[in-house]
């Protein structure tokens, strides 16, 4: 086990004391920032030169599910966060320096979705745009903001093109009162505005090269497998694993409070074979999403660490598996809840709270199942999906 792993075990507890305060805030406590900061979750992908580990994909996703075990919104925000490092690795060393230079901890936002255009001009971009779900985005002093190549007119040049591109805090403004959801409410998703920033061209990069993955990792001299790995197997990895780790705890919070309850009828749940049935069931099918999901990403590190070209088909399967781990571990969820009695709705049970956190991590775009089950499938039929179908994948 990896020690940040270790780490993030150790912290979830603390983590879990302060999940209710870190759900009114909005936001993740200041304690929750500080426990994180100090297990070094979100220096697990940055590179070594900058203090991080540069480590396998594998011990990411279970330092996410840890975290998420204790508090759903502290997981959220690692496994988005804890991405971006990975791909602030493939962009110019000098955009690195100037995040991480003076200060290794400094954590980025994003969100990616392509909601602002960035007109080319001398040296660069200038970016307009409105963006929503940016998680975390209190506690970060930069952010990668997704957007599309613009023509003359500021309106998207076609063929549409795509850019991740790089801002610091004074360039953009945060949104408050814009996040007011129903379950990670601590994550402090808001809305991002950029009202004409200039983005150098250091500070981005094509969307098309770190799709690939390889392509980027060659541009930026980066030898570490995991730099070599596609982003859209990546992001959707973070994001997924604070699902499963939702999952699991909502899982251990419910062991605990069936373990001395007893039902309106006055039977003890520990001597009711169905209840217990279904806490195996449960459990089993939590246990078979985590399995999933860091097999998946470990089977395509393994080709990139032997140099075996990652296809489309490869990136389509990890991906449909992907979401198939994120909706089997909810549904467990459902299950467990569905078989907690009437006061598990109450506040002060946290079962509710990991049950509405589970359901909202789940409408991320990236569990939508259509795409990659169907570009999936296609491959796996010797076919080639083009269009909407290679979207995310």
């Amino acid at each position: 086990m990896h020690d940040v792993v270790r780490r993030a075990q150790s912290i979830a507890p603390h983590l879990a004391a302060h999940a209710e305060q870190t759900e009114k805030l909005g936001r993740l406590s200041e304690e929750s920032v500080r426990l994180v900061r100090e297990a070094g979750v979100m220096r697990l992908l940055q590179p070594p030169e900058y203090g991080g580990h540069a480590a396998h994909p594998a011990d990411f996703a279970q330092a996410v599910m840890e975290v998420a075990k204790g508090c759903g919104s502290s997981g959220w925000v690692c496994g988005v966060g804890g991405v971006h490092p990975w791909e602030l690795a493939l962009l110019d060393p000098k955009v690195q320096g100037e995040v991480w230079g003076e200060d290794p901890d400094t954590w980025i936002a994003s969100p990616y979705m392509p909601s602002g255009v960035a007109t080319p001009a001398d040296g660069g971009y200038v970016l307009k745009g409105h963006w929503q779900f940016s998680s975390g985005t209190d506690h970060c002093d930069w952010i990668f903001l997704g957007a599309l190549i613009g023509d003359e007119t500021g309106r998207p040049a076609q063929p549409v093109r795509g850019l991740h591109v790089v801002l610091p805090r004074s360039d953009y403004t945060i949104v408050d009162d814009s996040w007011d959801v129903i379950g990670l409410s601590g994550t402090g998703s808001k809305d991002i505005l950029v009202e004409g920033a200039f983005i150098p061209d250091y500070r981005t990069i094509k969307v098309a090269d770190v799709t690939e993955g390889e392509l980027s990792a060659d541009r930026a001299g980066r030898s570490e497998t995991v730099y070599k790995l596609p982003f859209w197997a990546m992001f959707p990895l973070g994001i997924t694993s604070a699902v499963i780790g939702i999952a699991e705890g909502a899982l251990n919070a419910h062991l605990d409070y069936q373990r001395d309850r007893v039902t309106s009828a006055g039977a003890r749940v520990r001597e009711d074979a169905t209840a217990l049935y279904a806490i195996s069931e449960a459990a089993a099918e939590i246990a078979a999403s985590r399995a999933q999901l860091v097999e998946g990403i470990s089977r395509l590190y393994d080709q990139a660490d032997s140099g075996s070209p990652i296809t489309f088909e490869d990136r389509a399967v990890v991906r449909r598996d992907q979401v198939r781990s994120a909706w089997r571990a909810v549904a467990a969820v459902d299950e467990i809840f569905a078989r907690s009695g009437g006061n598990v709705v109450r506040r002060d049970n946290v079962l509710q709270r990991f049950w509405r956190d589970a359901h909202v991590g789940l409408q991320h775009a990236i569990h939508v199942p259509a795409g990659a089950f169907q570009a999936a499938a296609l491959t796996q039929m010797g076919l080639d999906p083009q269009g909407p179908l290679r979207a995310m994948i």
